[in-house]
């Protein structure tokens, strides 16, 4: 198995700021990790608490958590046996409450967005043909 690291080491280095920010925002752009965000906003939750609210296998959980904190949004400490999940910056809930406010205000043209729709069924497609 190889590592993706050196490949987003170098990645990083050549991106530029509006790059940087589209990528902050693509860490928010998959429902399981937006649910992820707003559990750990409650409180720290381990693994094991956060696939029992979600209803998904463990496996799922923990990619996600892995991209979460990969960009940033979250962080594991230890304790005991479990690592316990947890924002790193309490500025995520106010991004996750403006976001809420922002689709309430103007839902019926996010769901029409034909940008969106086209970009969300492309991603379903190679979703589908990645998974076993």
């Amino acid at each position: 198995m190889t590592s993706n690291l050196p490949v987003a080491a170098r990645r990083a280095a050549e991106l530029e700021r509006p790059e940087v920010l589209a990528a902050f925002f693509q860490g928010l752009s998959d429902p399981t990790r937006v649910r992820i965000l707003e559990l750990l906003a409650e409180r720290p939750r381990t693994v094991s608490e956060l696939v029992a609210a979600l209803g998904l296998a463990q496996g799922r959980v923990s990619s996600h958590l892995s991209c979460l904190r990969w960009c940033g949004y979250v962080e594991a400490r230890v304790e005991g046996r479990y690592n316990r999940y947890r924002l790193v910056d309490e500025r995520v809930r106010e991004i996750l409450r403006l976001g809420e406010a922002i689709v309430r205000d103007n839902a019926a043209r996010l769901g029409s967005c034909l940008v969106l729709a086209t970009e969300g069924a492309e991603g379903a497609a190679d979703g589908a043909a990645g998974e076993p």
